[in-house]
Parts: C-alpha cells; structure tokens; sequence
C-alpha cells in the first residue's frame, strides 16, 4: 500500500505536495545479490514462501522469515519465529526499530535497509467536474488534482469537513477511478449503528456469538475485500472498537466476532469524518496510532461558503440531474438569492432547496429567502415579511437584510417544526448542531434544554 503524507491541501497558488513514503532493501549477501526491491507497503513480509512481499530462494531462510511494519515510530522488524533467527546489525532480535543503513542478515543472506521519501507535486485539475462532483474553485480543482493523483494507488485517506461538503462522494470518486473500480464499494456510516452492533456490522460474526447471531454473518471488511471499504463518521467509533480497526489497517486481517480463525483481506480503506481527529486525539477520544495510520493521505472538503464561485455550476448540474428533460433555467434574481446564502448545510443544502422546489413547483430562491414584495406577493408571503430593495444600497448590504430576516424566519419554522427539539432540528437541516446552537443565540429564539435525542 502506497503510504502518502505531507501538508493538506492548501488553497494557495503553490502546488500543494505530498510525500510517497518508501523503502528500499538491496540484497548484499546470497545468491540474489545486487537486486533491489522497492517497497511502498505498511507491512512488508520476507522468506522464501512465493506469497511473501520478497521472496528469496534460500533454504537456510525461513518460510515467513521476518517482518517489517512501518508505524507511528519509523520501521520495525520483527522475527516471525523463524528457524535460524534474525539479526540486525549483528545482534539477534525478537523485535527493533531499523535505521537507514541497517544491515539485517536471515540464514545466508543478508538485506541492506534503506528509507526514502517520493516527493510528488499535486498540480490543480484542468477538469471542471470530477465523478459526481462539480467545481471551478481553486480549492475543488486541487482535490480533483489530488484524487487523480492517489486513486490509483491503495493509499489510506482520511477525509474532515463539515456536514453535507460532499465526503461520501469524494470517496466514491476515489474507488470509481481506481483499479478496484470493478470491485465492491462497502459504506459504514459508524454514526448510525447502535454500539452494541457496530462490531459485527465492521467485522462480521459466527453462530451463536451473541443473543440473536442465528447464522454466521460477513462483516464490511470482508464484503469490501479486493474492493474499498468506506467508514463514514469515522470520529463516532467507540475507544474499545479502535484497536481492532488498527489491527485490520496494519495486518490486512481479522477475526469475527465470536470467532477464532484469522481471516485475510485485501481492501483499501477510505475515512471521513466531521470532527477534528487531531483534537480528538488531545482530548483522548480518539487513539494516536489509529489516527497516524488513517491519515495517510489527509483531505480537507471545503465548504460551500469557502467557494461561493462553484454555486452555479452546481445548480446547473443539480437542476439537470433532478429534472432530466425539464426546465432549467432559472431567474438571475434567484441566482443572487441562492449565490447570497451562507448554506450551512453546503451542497447537501443546496441539493434539498432546489428538489424542494422542483417537487413544488416553485422558485428555488423564495426556499432560502423572500426577494422582494412581488416575488413575496406571488408565493403568498405577507408584504411587511418581505425586502424590499433599495436603490443605492450596495448588493452586499442588501444581501445581509434579507438574509437575516430569512435566518430568523427558517430558524423559527424549523425550531417549531422539530418541536423544540435541537438535535433533530439539525438533522432535518443538515446542520451541523454547534452552529444552530450559534444561530439560535444571535437571533434570540429559544428551544427547551432537553433535545438529547439519540
């Protein structure tokens, strides 16, 4: 697996880059003398087994003779209990950390190691559209770059950004353009299965492993292998399920729940979640070697508000993929409305008002603010509710005016709609629960304390 690290994706003019991490065993000593092998893998595993990483042909080498694991440390080699031991640098080990120049010798043969970095420039697609995602922006044309760049490749990514920014199809886009195209894509959305299940919904069961388990039953690892599994909300796994998803990234292997055989698989892994894994970790929510082996390759998904220019890319697309045949053209009005809107819950948002309005039949624009006393006229909005425009007022003053009524307006509607309920009030909106909260407080609307609804 092509292990890539470096800064995220930065919204400058500079190509952002990564760095492809590597490492290169010469052998010195033995009948393959002078053959380099370059290997990009977390686990790399040598013997004269033709299964292993690096096979040498070698009776005095065992057939699985050692190991080597990369991890949050450097390199680690470690003996696989083979016959004529492993020795590094001279000194035999059970288990040590490789340094650049190491010299590990197994039976007769010996293996210079040799660590380096790749490091590969991610210059910003030329295309406007990528699988099912769409943008012009800056930001959207570098993650295109990137997952041009990575989706040929097994590399881990671990995917941040608030709700409703299009994670999911990041992901898709990533397993469509890779070789396991043609393989399964298994999604895990790790928020929405209840604790007690999540472990058998990740890595399966046998017969009789718990109250209900009347059949033995693939998990998502398994269903995924040869193809991509992708864990969705990544930041809700319980502590005590971490270790066992560490397990599966570094060995390709499991074991079911209830189970004692050790089961190989062969899977890319894709992560997304709307929390911050790094400050999760700080706050001892979230294990530091589990993060350092998701986040291989970190991608950022910009919100809708960081690239306003991608807007009406987005409502052609969306208006031609919602009403196939259809009109879709709409007013220059409702553009500015919908090019206006903060969309806090970002493409998933936008995506909801314009199928809103289409199943309708009406103007997407009066979904996310009124435009004035005609359009408030003839979509039954009382005229004291509506803007009114004023000549010498600039778009952006404007802009805030009826934006603040229609944050008011919606907030209020939404609140009574969810009877009162915060959690499920953001759920409907897809929004993230923090920043209602926020926006409950600047506009003074109040909801009873007690909305924990799982």
């Amino acid at each position: 697996m092509e292990h890539l690290t470096g800064t995220r994706i930065r919204r400058e003019a500079t190509p952002a880059t990564v760095n492809l991490r590597k490492c290169k065993l010469v052998v010195i000593k033995g009948a393959q003398r002078g053959i380099e092998f370059v290997i990009a893998g977390d686990v790399i595993r040598i013997g004269k087994a033709p299964e292993n990483d690096l096979c040498l042909a070698d009776e005095t080498v065992s057939r699985v003779h050692f190991e080597i694991v990369r991890d949050s440390k450097g390199y680690l080699v470690r003996d696989m209990k083979s016959t004529n031991g492993t020795f590094l640098d001279g000194a035999e080990v059970k288990e040590a950390y490789l340094r650049a120049g190491s010299v590990i010798a197994l039976g007769a043969c010996e293996l210079k190691f040799t660590p380096f970095e790749e490091r590969i420039e991610i210059l910003p697609s030329e295309k406007e559209a990528l699988g099912e995602m769409v943008g012009k922006s800056p930001a959207m044309r570098e993650i295109f770059g990137l997952i041009e760049r990575i989706a040929p490749t097994d590399a881990t990514v671990l995917i941040e950004g608030e709700t409703g920014t299009g994670k999911d199809m990041i992901a898709r886009t990533l397993h469509q353009l890779s070789p396991r195209a043609e393989r399964p894509f298994i999604v895990v959305d790790c928020g929405a299965v209840a604790g007690t299940l999540i472990e058998s919904e990740l890595f399966g069961h046998e017969k009789g492993a718990f109250t209900g388990a009347v059949t033995a039953r693939q998990g998502a690892f398994e269903l995924a292998s040869g193809g991509t599994v992708f864990l969705d909300e990544l930041g809700e796994l319980s502590l005590d399920l971490q270790p066992k998803l560490l397990r599966v990234l570094e060995q390709r292997e499991l074991r079911r729940v209830g189970g004692t055989k050790t089961l190989k698989v062969d899977l890319r892994v894709i992560a997304a979640t709307r929390k911050d894994l790094r400050s999760e970790v700080e706050k001892g929510k979230f294990r530091e070697d589990l993060y350092f082996r998701l986040n291989v390759v970190p991608i950022t998904a910009p919100s809708l508000r960081e690239r306003r220019e991608d807007i009406p890319l987005l409502i052609d697309y969306l208006l031609t993929k919602l009403a196939p045949g259809g009109p879709t053209q709409i007013s220059e009005t409702t553009r500015a409305a919908l090019m206006g809107h903060d969309w806090p819950g970002n493409v998933r948002e936008l995506r909801n008002v314009i199928e809103r309005a289409l199943a309708l039949g009406a103007d997407p624009g009066m979904l996310v603010a009124p435009l004035g006393p005609e359009a408030a006229a003839a979509k039954g909005v009382q005229l004291r509710d509506a803007v009114e425009f004023e000549p010498g007022l600039s778009f952006r003053d404007t802009k805030e005016k009826w934006n603040e009524l229609f944050e008011r307006r919606y907030l209020a509607w939404l609140i009574k709609r969810a009877e009162g309920n915060i959690s499920k009030a953001a759920r409907d909106a897809d929004m993230d629960r923090k920043y209602l909260h926020k926006l409950l407080r600047k506009y003074g609307i109040t909801a009873p304390e007690e909305d924990d609804e799982n």
